[in-house]
């Protein structure tokens, strides 16, 4: 009996706790992606390249090399809370340094571009 009443309060918790990691994510707006995509091409580009797919000018020399972003597997996940988890911490063992000289919002808005190279990647598989 007990187990049922913790049901509703389990799915609660787990609500509000979803929400409260989602609780800095800014608005997903057209200034907002203008400004993630003009970010990632000064900033991110030279390594994974403009279309995300890891072949930037840097990425000949780097080993190992640049994540592809529009179709690869990405460390830290590949939602925009993630991809900006991972904007501020880097990866350990590549290249990819955290990005914490930038500001949050700047950090979000390439989270943003990276998800949208990652969808008009699927959108193109057939």
């Amino acid at each position: 009996m007990h187990s049922n009443r913790l049901m509703p309060l389990a799915a609660a918790a787990a609500f509000l706790a979803a929400g409260a990691a989602r609780a800095g994510e800014p608005k997903k707006t057209p200034e907002l992606l203008a400004k993630g995509t003009a970010s990632y091409e000064m900033n991110c580009a030279s390594c994974h390249g403009p279309g995300g797919t890891g072949d930037g000018a840097a990425a000949a020399a780097l080993n190992p090399k640049p994540t592809n972003l529009a179709t690869g597997k990405l460390k830290g996940g590949d939602k925009p809370a993630q991809i900006f988890a991972t904007l501020g911490k880097g990866v350990p063992g590549t290249a990819m340094i955290a990005f914490t000289y930038l500001p949050e919002e700047e950090r979000w808005a390439i989270a943003y571009h990276v998800a949208a190279l990652r969808n008009g990647a699927k959108g193109k598989k057939k």
